[in-house]
This record gives C-alpha cells, structure tokens and sequence, in this order.
C-alpha cells in the first residue's frame, strides 16, 4: 500500500445476516468511521475495493459497520479479515504540538545534551500519558529507553526533520 494510505483497522468478523461486519480500529478515536465516508478495504488476497460506511455502532471493544454496499452475510463473509485503509489526507487536522503516532514513529530522539538515544520504535498506552519507547539496534538488542510523553520532558517535535529532543528526567 502506497504512503498516501494509513491503516487503521481491521475487519473482524461478520455481524447478523444482513453484511454488517465487527471491526477492530487502530487508532485512539473511533470517529473517523463515520456515515458517509469511505475506506479502501485491502481482502486477504489482496485485492482492493473502496466502501462507504452507512451505519457505524461501538461494539464491546471494537465497532460494528454496516457498508452500503453490503447487504448480505456472504458478501459480508468475503471482507472477513480484510484491512481497512484511509488516505492521509482526509485524516482530522489536529491541534498545533499534537501528532498522530505514525508521524512519531521512527523519528531519531536526541538528549538535550546532544546525545542520540535512538529511534521511537513504539508508543505505549499508559492511565496518566503515552510512553516512546526507544531503541538502538546498534547498542543490542535489549537496549531501550522509555519516554515518558510530557511537556516537561519533550522538548520539540519536528517530524519534517525526523527528530524528537527530549530532556530526560535523572535515573532515564
């Protein structure tokens, strides 16, 4: 899939009998699956096809979409397992200083100091802020250091440039 398309879910499994399918999204808010819009869905053979969402429902942890195109529990049954995929450009245009994780992902994260540190390979969930988690295949692979999401620790983000600076608390 090109760089002008983000994953950001998946498709489950079939719901009821009339096409509407469970979907696991992979993004924070579930939002962006709205009435109307639509998606490029990627089969398990590869082949793509575009759909319009016509209904959406949470659903325990996922959502349950009906696409207007779908009527049926067969048609349904062949998107089982199907990734679900949006062009970037029609992604939601966020608050000044707040980036999606994909744009996080990857970029180097240099100490105040001067000293790389590495390269976020992940973000993690935590009850209070997010958690960079940071790695340098060239110091083993065991080496890694958490980030912890603050203002006080991060102190710029310029993903044009590929580069996080952080000024880590003592004992990081």
């Amino acid at each position: 899939m090109s760089g002008e398309f983000l994953l950001i879910g998946k498709i489950a499994g079939v719901h009821g009998i009339r096409g509407s399918v469970k979907v696991i999204s992979y993004g924070e808010a579930s939002d962006i699956f709205e009435s109307g819009r639509s998606f490029l869905l990627m089969d398990v053979q590869g082949g793509t096809h575009t759909h319009a969402i016509d209904w959406v429902r949470p659903h325990k942890r996922g959502l349950i979409i009906a696409f207007q195109e779908i009527r049926s529990r067969e048609a349904a049954e062949a998107l089982r397992h199907a990734d679900i995929y949006m062009k970037r450009s029609d992604l939601p245009v966020l608050e000044e200083d707040t980036y999606y994780w994909f744009q996080l992902v990857g970029l180097s994260v240099i100490n105040s100091d001067g000293g790389c540190l590495g390269r976020i390979s992940s973000i993690m969930t935590t009850g209070s802020n997010d958690v960079y988690v940071v790695k340098d295949e060239a110091r083993g692979a065991d080496y890694e250091v958490l980030v912890p999401a603050l203002a006080s620790v991060v102190l710029s983000v310029d993903p044009a440039a590929g580069v996080m600076t952080v000024d880590l608390p003592s004992g990081l």
